[in-house]
């Protein structure tokens, strides 16, 4: 038997021994030399696989630096200066870019088509989406699937340090530019959309948003019809980065709909919200329905409710990039049903307490233009307002409006008593607000026995009171006084009773919150 496998005894080996070693040794070669073809042939196939794919994809010329191929552990792919440009642009800058990238694939998907990728790693993304006006004229994305089929399919891609641009043909006007720090894209099947989570920095108010939802399936030719639907979380955002507020915002929400209309519902929580005119901080909350077109920000309101203290609000408008400088152009129209006159005045003037308490309800109008200046200087409002059962908070203005009030309806010795009445007035009119000053018009003042018609001026920082009109008295000049001075005002009486009112006179307030001063206006140029 031993003789046997050596080869009958001579000391050859037996042939089927050599032949195995031949066939073993051939095969190695032909590995050898099949690993050396696979080198040769991976890196210009692999490569031209993922160029065919994003020119398909993106009916774009596309650039590539620099591409490596490495067969140590299957397919090991890395690639830098990679561009694309879209061949309806006639443009010298790219519209997709991106810095670096990488990925892994098994041999066998070399044989594949497509051929699948489970993950990819992408940095230094950057899109740069050209005007509305650029984007209408391209024409239709025409590819011919049959002959330029998608050729690279991917299961996850991982994005850092990417960068969003939404250019502007308005001139002087920089480019939306969103900063994002990764994003993560998973697939879920062909011609669906794809997952994302996504974190970045907003740039105004400075603060930290995550997203996650849905994108896709992306429309290569318009691609502000691209379906988009997710939630999203806004934290630590720093009102002050805005001139003329400050406070530190949250906000949740949820949005769907296209890049170029969005619908978004969420609220926001800002619980020492303030303007630079009072600096005094309410807990400011809001929930709102908005339309965005994030293919240039602007945002249209529908509407926003708003509560602090005990007031509450609701405002519609939009918020839009201007025409003539760079920022955003607010306008919305507002709506008091349910508001408190101190808690406006706390929040927008200095003066502590505010000046006055009571209910009101208002119509307004708000304009806020772009600027760097405060927003409390370049805030324009205009509008009309009630305030019912008003209670001046200053004991030297509201002695004096009971006064006039006990007077005027002919109980001289009441007012003397000087006990505190405390009554309430009902006050209206229209406003305007300009460079921080506040003008009234048609302003009326009623309290039992006197109806008083203003117009004039109130600074927002308490240190200018500035009104002229007209009181109109129940009672007669003599019998709001005792006395001799009765005796002294008989014989004006005829003189001063007009229209069915016991006196007219012209009134005037003047002075500050902390010094007003109150009385008659004969002088006065619209005095008659």
């Amino acid at each position: 038997m031993a003789l046997a496998l050596r080869g009958g005894g001579n000391g050859k080996p037996p042939r089927w021994m050599i032949w195995t070693g031949l066939s073993l040794a051939i095969l190695a070669i032909a590995a050898l030399v099949g690993a050396d073809i696979m080198m040769r042939r991976a890196e210009p196939l692999l490569k031209s696989r993922l160029i065919d794919t994003l020119e398909t994809r993106f009916d774009s010329r596309v650039e590539l630096d620099k591409f490596d191929v490495s067969v140590m552990h299957g397919f090991e792919v890395s690639g830098s200066g990679l561009r694309l440009y879209p061949r309806y642009l006639d443009r010298d800058e790219p519209n997709y870019s991106v810095a670096q990238f990488s990925f892994r694939t098994p041999w066998m998907q070399l044989l594949r088509t497509p051929m699948h990728i489970n993950r990819i790693f992408v940095s230094g993304l950057k899109i740069s989406i050209p005007p509305k006006s650029v984007r209408r004229r391209a024409p239709k994305h025409n590819v011919d699937r049959k002959h330029n089929r998608i050729k690279i399919a991917f299961g996850e891609m991982l994005i850092e340090d990417m960068t969003l641009l939404i250019e502007t043909e308005k001139p002087g006007h920089k480019p939306l530019d969103f900063d994002i720090q990764h994003v993560q894209l998973t697939t879920t099947g062909p011609g669906k959309p794809l997952k994302f989570e996504a974190m970045l920095v907003n740039a105004k108010p400075v603060g930290n948003i995550v997203s996650k939802g849905y994108f896709g399936p992306f429309n290569a030719d318009y691609p502000g019809e691209t379906p988009v639907q997710g939630d999203y979380a806004f934290r630590d955002a720093d009102l002050s980065t805005t001139k003329g507020i400050a406070g530190i915002l949250s906000s949740n929400g949820s949005y769907r709909g296209w890049l170029n209309n969005i619908t978004v519902d969420g609220e926001t929580d800002t619980p020492d919200f303030r303007l630079d005119t009072s600096n005094h901080p309410v807990h400011l909350k809001t929930q709102f329905h908005a339309i965005v077109d994030g293919t240039n920000g602007d945002t249209y309101l529908e509407p926003v409710t708003a509560q602090f203290r005990n007031t509450h609000l609701t405002a519609s408008g939009k918020i839009v990039r201007a025409q003539d400088q760079p920022g955003h152009h607010i306008t919305l129209d507002v709506v008091l049903d349910h508001a408190r006159i101190e808690d406006l005045l706390m929040l927008g003037v200095k003066t502590t307490p505010p000046v006055m308490n009571g209910a009101v309800r208002m119509r307004t109008s708000l304009d806020l233009p772009p600027g760097k200046i405060p927003v409390s200087e370049k805030i324009r409002l205009k509008g009309h307002f009630d305030i019912s059962d008003a209670l001046f908070s200053s004991e030297k203005i509201q002695s004096r409006i009971d006064e006039l009030s006990l007077r005027s309806q002919g109980k001289p010795k009441l007012a003397k008593l000087d006990e505190g009445a405390d009554i309430r007035a009902d006050i209206s009119g229209s406003f305007a607000l300009a460079a921080r000053k506040l003008s009234l018009h048609d302003l009326a003042f009623r309290v039992p026995g006197t109806d008083v018609s203003l117009d004039g001026t109130y600074s927002l920082d308490g240190k200018e009171f500035d009104f002229h009109g007209r009181a109109r008295l129940q009672a007669k000049a003599s019998h709001m006084v005792t006395g001799w001075k009765a005796l002294m005002l008989k014989p004006v009486d005829p003189f001063l009773s007009k229209d069915g009112a016991g006196t007219v006179v012209p009134i005037k307030i003047t002075g500050t919150n902390s010094a007003p001063k109150i009385g008659l206006d004969f002088g006065h140029k619209d005095s008659d």
